[in-house]
């Protein structure tokens, strides 16, 4: 069986933990008294932080059973037994979007190795698994032409629909969960993650985000900090007993200077608005995350950003 590494502490392997989003997370995670291994095709980019890295191919089941039932670090041969299995498994590795690979590629290695990590996973006795889902599901972000949202605000019972082949790997990849979370009767939640921000790209793209906001319909105006989707993080590893649960991974506001029910009627006028919506609420709503995880952003974007 799993172990923690103290009362309050889990030992986390996370996959993908090199990439855009998890080199942030990670450093939230063990400020917070996690130790993470991380399974990734690259090492961790900050070797300040000293979290291991090994290199593996999430698509072969070997590699990832393998890879959750590894040592944290090279220390881990002196311990006098073998290692074990984590408390938790985050897995956020994935193609991070189309055109990297051709679609038939990005769909095979995103569903494929899903389905691998949460059935080790699930296999192996962790009875915690957070999975990265997508924004992309609701069915804008990477659909064909210029296309509206059904209704407003964007929350976890919207009917999805997306058009591409990354958004449906996701989609898939919540399916897989909600099966083996009943099959194995435990706790896996996914994320739907929205455009992730990290520090330095505030002063770099907000005044893009900001003053031409025609161009981020396709995020529906919304963001996240890496740095609080570390809190989102520990706050789904702190949170037992849900099974499977969909969460809106996003900051609380709109990244507009106007109002949202204001610029929402005129951005979109022909689409409805189904409950009334906080002054500055986001379009991709995270009230789930506040309200059933009690999350409260640190990172709000008018902290770095003037308009």
């Amino acid at each position: 069986m799993a172990a923690s590494t103290s009362s309050t502490g889990k030992r986390i392997v996370f996959t993908g933990g090199s990439g855009k989003a998890g080199r942030h997370v990670i450093p939230e995670l063990l400020k917070r008294g996690h130790k993470v291994l991380n399974l990734d095709l690259a090492p961790f980019p900050f070797p300040e932080h000293d979290v291991y890295t090994i290199k593996t191919d999430l698509t072969d089941q070997g590699q990832v059973f393998n890879g959750l039932t590894a040592h944290y670090n090279m220390s881990g041969y002196e311990l006098p037994s073998n290692a074990s299995p984590p408390d938790v498994v985050i897995h956020f590795a994935a193609y991070a979007r189309n055109m990297l690979v051709p679609d038939n590629e990005c769909f095979k290695g995103n569903t494929l190795s899903t389905y691998n990590v949460i059935e080790a996973a699930c296999k192996l006795g962790v009875k915690k698994i957070i999975i990265a889902s997508s924004e992309t599901t609701y069915g804008v972000c990477f659909s064909q032409g210029d296309v509206d949202y059904h209704s407003f605000p964007l929350e976890e019972d919207y009917d999805t629909d997306p058009m591409d082949s990354y958004a449906l790997s996701k989609l898939c990849g919540e399916q897989t969960a909600r099966t083996f979370a009943r099959r194995f009767n435990v706790d896996i939640y996914a994320l739907r993650i929205g455009n992730v921000i990290e520090p330095h790209e505030y002063e770099r793209d907000f005044p893009t985000h900001v003053g031409k906001p025609e161009t981020r319909k396709r995020n529906a105006w919304s963001y996240i900090d890496a740095r609080d989707l570390g809190q989102i993080c520990d706050l789904c590893i702190e949170k037992d007993g849900l099974g499977f649960q969909v969460f809106n991974a996003t900051n609380d506001t709109i990244t507009t200077t106007v109002p949202t029910a204001k610029f929402l009627k005129e951005t979109c006028p022909d689409v409805p608005v189904t409950r009334e919506m906080g002054e500055w609420e986001a379009p991709l709503s995270n009230r789930k995350i506040r309200e059933v995880l009690g999350f409260k952003e640190e990172h709000d974007w008018r902290k770095y950003y003037k308009p």
